[in-house]
């Protein structure tokens, strides 16, 4: 671990951050761990304009759990990082693909309206498994996103 207990700076962007990855206690276990990020944020590629998120992440583990200080560190990241939504979205199910290699992930990037249309990205990476609980994940379709 080089970040948790230690007081760490937002990296500079995604491609620098350090995620890290710690076993996971109950490898035996199927079971869903669920992260929850409502104020995800990055800029517009074109404009330089912010763009927000409520990101909800969910995953499968298999020898891994991501360090969750990590996790909020490379999502800050992003906050200077100029991509669109799409990209933003799969690129942090890939990167988390990576590192964990989890039986299956899943990711919803509920964006907030830009030129008063929201886009919501989504992305699992098979099919959902057998036998684990998957909630919703507990965001309205676009309502003004409050309920």
């Amino acid at each position: 671990m080089t970040q948790l207990g230690r007081p760490t700076g937002i990296p500079a962007a995604p491609a620098v951050a350090t995620l890290e990855r710690v076993a996971n206690p109950h490898p035996d276990r199927r079971y869903l761990v669920r992260f929850t990020c409502p104020e995800f944020t990055s800029l517009c590629p074109i404009t330089g304009q912010p763009d927000f998120a409520h990101l909800v992440l969910d995953y499968l583990p298999d020898r891994w759990l991501v360090e969750s200080k990590s996790l909020k560190l490379y999502f800050a990241s992003f906050r200077n990082h100029g991509a669109f939504h799409e990209a933003c979205t799969i690129d942090i199910a890939k990167r988390l693909e990576t590192a964990l290699e989890p039986h299956w992930l899943r990711i919803g990037g509920y964006w907030y309206p830009r030129g008063g249309m929201p886009i919501d990205v989504f992305y699992q990476s098979g099919p959902p498994p057998d036998g684990v609980w998957l909630p919703d994940q507990g965001v309205a379709s676009y309502r003004g996103r409050g309920g």
